[in-house]
């Protein structure tokens, strides 16, 4: 199973005797599973069914799923609710009155809920309102089918991306490694420089620059950070591999790559190295940046 984004879009149309609908999902990076349902009025007891076919899809992302219906012709039974639209002429009135905006339009009026609302008499009765709301939560499942594909096509490309970022980092690492070989010299060649400018010749046993320098070698020694990073880099490679829902441990991993790389800066005693570290931290903020996408 290859990498899964959450980003992604899907539609799904269906129908039944004279009634046709569709579903369109839309589905965006969050931090956990968030379902968002637009329904038409009447249709409110499909949502449990529909928020059980996202949770057995997906883990994560903000999906948004809106039901368009169509009863066909002659089954529409809409009528206005006078009572209802007295009211929000009356509230209009008031408002414009009161502020100078322009009064509100018809189309306005009659979009508020209640104002217009389905005939009683037409409603579905229980048995053919199961089987309906049955055919649309198949569509839907149909339409959340589609979305995980698109997603799962989406996670391929940006798999390609996190492992040529991952590339990166490991090539940065190997180059700080190098520069970090060369630290121990500069440090002897620095430190002797500003003794020279600042004592007299003699003054420092050679014993005691040999002490001195090796002090400042060891609190520059950055082998340890090279070996986890070295880690971070297998462990990254391995989960995007695996085909689990990973966004998550590769977030905190990203954490894991932007410590080290701090620390690595930190304890830089060569210009090369520090060109090096802020290099990786470059590249560490572009991989972790793409991570917000991965379910």
């Amino acid at each position: 199973m290859p990498l899964v984004s959450m980003t992604g879009f899907a539609e799904g149309h269906g129908g039944r005797d004279t009634a046709r609908w569709r579903w369109e999902a839309r589905s965006v990076n969050g931090r956990g599973l968030e379902l968002r349902l637009r329904l038409p009025p009447g249709f409110e007891a499909i949502e449990p069914a529909a928020r059980a076919l996202a949770a057995s899809r997906f883990k994560r992302g903000n999906i948004q799923a809106s039901l368009s219906y169509d009863p066909g012709a002659g089954a529409h039974g809409l009528r206005i609710d006078a009572v209802a639209l007295a009211s929000a002429v009356k509230i209009a009135k008031e408002v414009a009155a009161e502020t100078g905006l322009p009064p509100a339009r018809v189309d306005g009026l009659l979009a508020l809920k209640g104002v217009v609302i389905q005939d009683e008499a037409l409603l579905p009765d229980a048995e053919e309102q199961a089987a309906r709301d049955t055919a649309l939560l198949k569509t839907l499942a149909e339409c959340f089918d589609h979305l995980a594909k698109a997603r799962a096509i989406e996670g391929a490309k940006l798999a390609v991306v996190l492992g040529g970022q991952i590339n990166d980092i490991a090539r940065l690492t190997e180059a700080a490694a190098k520069a970090a070989a060369t630290q121990p010299a500069a440090i002897q060649d620095r430190l002797t420089a500003q003794l020279a400018d600042l004592l007299a010749p003699g003054a420092v046993s050679a014993e005691r620059l040999e002490l001195e320098i090796a002090l400042l070698a060891t609190k520059a020694d950055i082998r340890e950070e090279l070996d986890r990073l070295g880690s971070h880099v297998s462990e990254a490679r391995r989960l995007i591999a695996s085909g689990d829902a990973v966004g998550r441990r590769l977030d905190f991993l990203a954490q894991e790559f932007n410590r080290e790389a701090n620390t690595l800066c930190s304890k830089s005693a060569d210009s090369e190295l520090t060109r090096i570290g802020l290099d990786l931290k470059t590249a560490i903020d572009q991989f972790r940046e793409q991570l917000q996408n991965v379910e």
